[in-house]
């Protein structure tokens, strides 16, 4: 590491590579007073910035400097920012210590040929260059773009922009083409500008706890590197990987109804994912769950002997849980008289609505709740009761207005989901079946990979649209592996479902061939289940079938994927990943499942045919074994149920 001074200014090298620059034109670091107010309605949160001063840190001394460690002082005025920084295996960390608790804004050089991946699950694109990334947790479905598609479909639907599209699953770590990353430990609200060609600046509401930069020789090296710094504990039981998961509801005799014809027509099925067993709640937007996590003795009666019975033909049961409790249900008034729910500043509870119907927030920071949900809800009525998997979903509601049992809910609302992943990890964990046990969840911030054994993209649109439908999985997930979130997988054939817009045949066989070659292979019934294909409809039920047992065939490759996803390696990669240089990058919606397989989607709808850019090597087809010599543009027929997957010869 070493330090050039020149025209009363500083540049920070290490081993050639230039870290930052500092001159009073082009401070590296600024105090700004900004103003950042945020609002809610169903968990979608709209953040108003206003920045009524910058002060930038223009005068500089240095304190040390040596090899391996510098301290540099950056200040103006009263403000004062201490920033030593140490280096060791290639990576920098910067520890920060600042005088006034304020908003700062860091400026690192950029080129114009840079590209930036990351930031969490950034669904629109992967190249986030030119873009602005919000870093604020919340709901990744918004009303508008429904709307436009179904109500108003006269007029041509414009896909929304990257930056109109909010993420359930932000995350201020970033991957450079350049083979280094970047992270910066902090919670509160931040904007990551990559709009100017020269430069990229950060701004967060607080300054961050400290930044590290990690610099490698290639994508899986940097990767790796931060791993170290935040280590990825995903996985999936051995008996997740043996076929699909289908998702079914309705009452335990409709599930096992379902279950059991799939199996007599052949198709691998390992699981059944039941949402509705606590019960349903039928609303104005559709078929919802009952949010009162413990068994609905109605429609799934003999529940216990039922999910035996299943395990047997093995077919494992899975759940749903949220933390959230449905206002006046059983679990709400409990934990409402223990005092462990949210409040309001009047000190009442604070109840958020979702579609028609209100609920209220378990508090995470109260030790209390965090037992009940861990010894009543998970353990108790889950696991004893045979459950060997769920879906933990939400996490992104937590409003910044809001009282917690202990801590600031506005430095606390990205850190949300982490909390929650973690409370059912711990849960999991100390469990007598753990090995056999796994979750999943959709929101998540930095650390989240460390709690949650999978990761799932959320809800998309029943389409084949590029912003909300079918397309935007491959660059969400490509984001989610450059940010250190190395597994995740999607809803077969999507979620949402209103007025015109639902999944035909197609949609689900196209959307199913994507996933065949994904960690889990899990289907969803959507949010309107009787009107939308399913995998057990006649229809498809050969195709779905076909599918799944290619799937079961991968499983040891699959296996040995998820095994470098430990290593902070993604499973699913973008097509430059494994060459390490963008420049090879051609296509945005195919990629890499491991070293060894690619695979290109059809994501049009009605085609027959798709354009394939083979990335360097010898391939062939997976399914008709044709050959084909890497590094070119191929035509491919492409039939519905047919993937286009080609392996690596050499």
């Amino acid at each position: 590491m070493h330090i050039s001074r020149a025209s009363g200014g500083i540049s920070v090298t290490y081993k050639d590579r230039l870290v930052f620059n500092h001159s009073k034109e082009m401070p590296f670091v600024s105090a700004l007073y900004w103003s950042v107010k945020q609002t809610s309605l169903h968990g979608t949160f709209k953040v108003n910035t206003k920045i009524k001063k910058v002060v930038p840190l223009t005068e500089f001394s240095i304190i040390s400097e040596d090899n391996k460690k510098i301290e540099l002082q950056f200040t103006n005025g009263n403000i004062s920012l201490v920033v030593q920084i140490t280096a060791q295996d290639d990576v920098l960390r910067f520890a920060l210590n600042t005088n006034e608790d304020i908003a700062y804004r860091f400026t690192f050089p950029s080129t114009k040929k840079e590209g930036f991946f990351g930031g969490g699950e950034q669904y629109r694109q992967l190249n986030l260059k030119g873009e602005k990334i919000v870093n604020f947790v919340s709901e990744h479905i918004k009303i508008k773009p429904i709307v436009q598609k179904t109500i108003f479909k006269f007029i041509p639907y414009k896909p929304k922009k990257n930056k109109d599209i909010a993420t359930y699953s932000p995350m201020t770590t970033f991957m450079s083409s350049e083979k280094y990353g970047i992270r910066f430990d902090v919670d509160v609200y931040a904007e990551s500008d990559f709009k100017n060609e020269d430069y990229s600046t950060f701004t967060f509401e607080k300054c961050p706890r400290s930044i590290s930069i990690f610099y490698g020789d290639s994508f899986k090296e940097v990767n790796m590197m931060m791993n170290k710094d935040i280590p990825n504990r995903e996985y999936l039981p051995e008996w997740a990987y043996d076929g699909m998961i289908i998702g079914v509801q309705g009452g335990i005799n409709r599930v096992v109804e379902k279950a059991n014809k799939m199996r007599d027509m052949g198709v691998a099925v390992c699981g059944v994912w039941c949402q509705d067993w606590c019960g349903k709640k039928v609303t104005a937007a559709g078929s919802q769950v009952y949010w009162n996590w413990s068994q609905d003795k109605k429609r799934y009666a003999n529940l216990k002997e039922e999910i035996a019975k299943l395990k047997e033909k093995g077919i494992r049961f899975l759940g749903y849980i949220n933390p959230y409790l449905v206002k006046d249900g059983p679990m709400y008034n409990d934990c409402k008289e223990r005092g462990y729910l949210v409040k309001n500043k009047k000190g009442d509870i604070y109840h958020i609505k979702s579609t028609t119907f209100y609920a209220a927030m378990m508090d995470l920071t109260n030790a209390g709740m965090i037992e009940y949900l861990q010894e009543k809800i998970i353990k108790e009525n889950m696991l004893d009761l045979g459950i060997d998997g769920y879906m933990a979903d939400f996490g992104e509601y937590l409003p910044v207005d809001c009282v917690l049992h202990n801590g600031n809910p506005k430095e606390l609302h990205n850190v949300w989901p982490t909390i929650w992943a973690k409370a059912n990890r711990e849960a999991i964990d100390s469990h007598k079946r753990s090995k056999e046990i796994f979750f999943f969840t959709r929101s998540g911030y930095n650390g989240v990979q460390e709690y949650t054994t999978m990761m799932w993209n959320g809800d998309q649109h029943t389409d084949f649209s590029v912003d909300y439908g079918m397309a935007c999985v491959m660059p969400a997930t490509f984001n989610l592996g450059f940010s250190g979130m190395s597994a995740a997988h999607s809803d077969i054939g999507g979620f949402i479902s209103f007025a015109s817009l639902k999944r035909d045949e197609e949609l689900f066989v196209r959307w199913m061939e994507m996933n065949t070659f994904s960690p889990l292979l899990r289907s969803h019934e959507t949010i309107r289940p009787e009107i939308n294909v399913q995998p057990y409809d006649d229809s498809i039920i050969e195709k779905v079938g076909k599918l799944a047992k290619l799937h079961k065939e991968l499983k040891p490759y699959i296996m040995h994927c998820m095994s470098d996803a430990n290593n902070g390696i993604p499973v699913m990669r973008p097509d430059f990943y494994n060459l390490n240089n963008f420049d090879y990058h051609k296509d945005l919606y195919s990629f890499m499942l491991g070293d060894e397989i690619y695979v290109a989607p059809v994501i049009e709808k009605g085609a027959k045919s798709r354009i394939v850019h083979l990335p360097k090597g010898e391939w062939k087809n997976l399914i008709n074994k044709q050959e084909y010599e890497g590094g070119k543009t191929y035509t491919v027929e492409a039939p519905i149920g047919t993937p286009l997957a080609f392996y690596l010869v050499n």
